[in-house]
């Protein structure tokens, strides 16, 4: 445990980063989950208007230094992909 005040401070900042963090990320999972239910469905509506969601929230992520641009980028590419493929 840190003595210091400073060491102490940087301690109540991190977690409280950590937890913006994480459910930022939780977010961006849900909304791919919501996706990939859309389209083991097989609703292609749906799935492009989650998709849509899916997209903007991931992006945000990014902005936010929570997800590194090629990260993002790969998993916008692999959703995009996978709802274009429904018939």
């Amino acid at each position: 445990m840190a003595n210091i005040k400073s060491a102490k401070k940087r301690i109540l900042v991190i977690d409280k980063k950590t937890m913006r963090n994480k459910m930022i990320k939780s977010k961006v999972k849900t909304m791919i989950k919501n996706v990939d239910a859309a389209i083991a469905a097989n609703d292609k509506a749906a799935a492009e208007s989650a998709l849509k969601v899916a997209i903007s929230e991931i992006n945000k992520a990014t902005s936010k230094g929570i997800y590194h641009k090629n990260t993002a980028a790969r998993k916008v590419s692999r959703l995009t992909l996978a709802v274009n493929k429904m018939a």
